[in-house]
């Protein structure tokens, strides 16, 4: 197997004018040319000779040459067509790699993992396109497709917000869902001279560890969100007035306030102040709330 060639600027800018490639604004692509953050992306990720390795845009085979030499397999899922026959020249040498043209959210990934990792937790690796990051990582999370860890390469104020805490500004609903889904930790921080082209913001590399176990008891996962995603929605009001205004949530406005009340807290304050842990529990006392008022009005 040959040592990766493509963390070079100049071999990536030979192999982009050998096939006329121009870069799709919709895809967002940036190309990483910095091998030693490639070399962070494999460390961060932890890949061994054990692993499979689901990779999202593989763009020309940058980090997948990387990860072919680290993996046991790699499946790397690229949407752009015009990026295919590069993939079939740049990964050539690498008997370990599989390309599929398809847009990953539309993978059956369960499927992958069952027929290529005998249905054990795969690894996944990405340097996604910013406007794509989030569908993507709560596709995994929700689908709850058998993932070990997802490390992505990120925009830097996304991957802050990931890990942040409450009443801090970045904290919002994408700190909780991916903190109930994984462990967060910033493996690295990328300036945009890493990249080609050239992005107008940082980056960052993210590692997100799943959880086995979610690490609150939550009786109703997509009631809780429904909750999250009210409380954030208007992030002035009170998180009463934010929980009133959801079509989302079918509790009266007497319930609400009864169930924020009864999780301790007082009528002005805001869903910012709430913990993971505090979403939960609210949650449960709304589900059941919800559950007396169906009932009294059978």
């Amino acid at each position: 197997m040959n040592q990766p060639t493509l963390g070079n600027p100049q071999n990536t800018i030979a192999v982009l004018q050998k096939y006329n490639f121009s870069f799709q604004k919709k895809f967002g692509q940036n190309f990483l040319i910095d091998t030693h953050v490639l070399d962070k992306i494999i460390r961060s990720a932890e890949i061994t000779k054990d692993d499979f390795v689901l990779e999202i845009g593989p763009g020309i085979g940058t980090m997948t040459q990387y990860l072919a030499c680290a993996a046991r397999e790699v499946v790397a899922v690229e949407i752009d067509k015009a990026l295919i026959p590069i993939l079939e020249d740049t990964l050539s040498s690498y008997d370990n790699v599989t390309v599929i043209n398809e847009d990953v959210l539309k993978l059956d990934i369960v499927k992958l993992a069952q027929e290529r990792n005998g249905g054990k937790p795969i690894k996944v690796v990405a340097n996604l396109p910013y406007y794509i990051t989030t569908p993507i990582i709560m596709g995994l999370f929700e689908s709850h497709v058998p993932v070990q860890s997802i490390t992505v390469m990120v925009q830097k104020e996304v991957a802050d917000r990931m890990q942040v805490g409450p009443g801090t500004k970045d904290y919002g609903a994408l700190s909780l869902a991916v903190q109930y889904y994984a462990k967060p930790y910033i493996a690295a921080n990328v300036p945009p001279n890493c990249f080609m082209p050239r992005p107008k913001v940082g980056s960052a590399v993210i590692r997100l560890e799943c959880h086995e176990e979610p690490p609150v008891q939550v009786e109703d996962e997509k009631l809780m969100f429904r909750i999250i995603r009210a409380s954030f929605n208007q992030r002035r009001k009170t998180l009463a007035n934010g929980l009133k205004n959801s079509p989302e949530i079918s509790l009266s406005r007497e319930g609400i306030e009864q169930a924020i009340a009864e999780l301790g807290k007082g009528a002005s304050v805001r869903g910012e102040a709430l913990n993971l842990e505090e979403f939960a529990t609210l949650s449960n006392i709304v589900g059941r709330l919800q559950q007396e008022e169906n009932g009294t009005k059978a």
